[in-house]
């Protein structure tokens, strides 16, 4: 297998060099016949991440735990059959529209535009039967002095699932010698569409496949939730976190309050839901979210420019076979999506996602990891 590296030394505080590097290599083929690449990020602390240009997935995320020992946190495959039969979701870009969008369907300017209804045929979920997640990606690498990235494109054909406009989009995955991996989402369009990309890696900071995510501590920096209805399509309702199942502004294990009578709780079959994050600015860079694992001391923080996050808690894996033979069953893994609110399209108090030409969808997270 061809390999081509691109090789940049680090200095580090102790004063040794590490090798920062971008590596690419083959990772399979499509039933199709394209061919799928992957990337290997890695600075120079050791953190590595693996991206492959089929839906722009985050195939591994290896980080060290307060004693040095790295693990893979994120869910996935060693190959391109499973994700392209039995993967949900795990680690792709979702879009054109990532979550749902209720009945499948949204007007701009007057005129309706009908998607497919691919979500237990109520709603379009994570922009329809072939979305983002299911495309294969153009990528480039770049390497600078403190970081280095894979900048993956695509473009969506107007009436492509559905929507509006040829829509050009970018995802940037850069890692950096902070330990800050940073995911960065550009797209522009040629008609008035909707647009709203996230990334859906599921998370277990103790290692993938290693039990459920019960144990971990959460806090969302958010006062209010999206109520929803039996589709788990949001009411219009914005409600308050104090006194429910929901607020995570102080620390909380997930597991703590998981199994509450409390109706969201079970119209999710657990935690399924949208969190309005508290912003100091429209396009902010807030702290959104803490996760945090005990037994191996490591810590993820989160920061973004998106108004909200779907906390969703793996409450519908179902034994997944998944890397090095490891089974994912029930609440293995969480997922935090930064974006835009569910449904937005069809909510007009709720944050626009309507992307005009001559605009710029611009959006960063960044997921930084350490140890306590």
């Amino acid at each position: 297998m061809k390999k081509y590296t691109l090789t940049l030394f680090a200095l580090a505080t102790a004063g040794l060099c590490f090798a920062q590097s971008v590596k690419e290599s083959d990772f399979g083929k499509t039933k199709d016949g394209e061919l799928v690449k992957e990337y290997t990020l890695k600075n120079n602390k050791g953190t590595e991440a693996k991206i492959i240009t089929y839906g722009a997935i985050i195939r591994e995320l290896w980080v060290a735990d307060r004693n040095g020992k790295k693990d893979d946190v994120v869910l996935g495959f060693d190959n391109m059959q499973s994700y392209e039969t039995i993967s949900p979701y795990f680690g792709a870009v979702v879009g054109r529209y990532g979550n749902r969008i209720g009945d499948g369907k949204f007007s701009i300017d007057g005129t309706e535009y009908n998607l497919p209804k691919n979500n237990n045929g109520v709603a379009c979920l994570h922009g329809g039967n072939v979305g983002f997640d299911k495309k294969v990606w153009k990528a480039q690498t770049k390497v600078s002095d403190n970081a280095v990235s894979v900048i993956l494109s695509v473009v969506s054909p107007d009436g492509d699932q559905g929507f509006p406009g040829n829509l050009k989009a970018t995802v940037t995955y850069t890692l950096n010698n902070n330990n800050e991996f940073i995911v960065n989402y550009k797209a522009t369009t040629d008609k008035p569409t909707v647009c709203n990309l996230t990334n859906h890696s599921y998370f277990n900071l103790a290692g993938a496949g290693k039990g459920t995510i019960l144990n971990h501590e959460l806090t969302i920096n958010a006062d209010k939730f999206t109520v929803v209805d039996k589709n788990l399509i949001p009411t219009g309702e914005l409600r308050d976190v104090t006194d429910t199942p929901f607020d995570f502004r102080q620390p909380k294990a997930i597991g703590s309050r998981i199994e509450f009578d409390y109706k969201q709780l079970k119209l999710g079959k657990g935690y399924d839901h949208n969190f309005v994050l508290n912003k100091t600015g429209d396009k902010a860079m807030d702290f959104a979210i803490r996760l945090y694992e005990p037994i191996s001391g490591r810590e993820m923080l989160v920061y973004t420019q998106e108004p909200g996050v779907q906390f969703y808690c793996g409450n519908v894996l179902q034994g997944e076979k998944g890397k090095d033979g490891k089974i994912y069953h029930y609440r293995y893994g969480l997922a935090l999506e930064t974006q835009h609110f569910p449904d937005s399209p069809n909510q007009k108090s709720f944050p626009s996602t309507t992307l005009r030409p001559n605009e710029v969808y611009d959006t960063t997270t960044i997921f930084k990891f350490q140890v306590q």
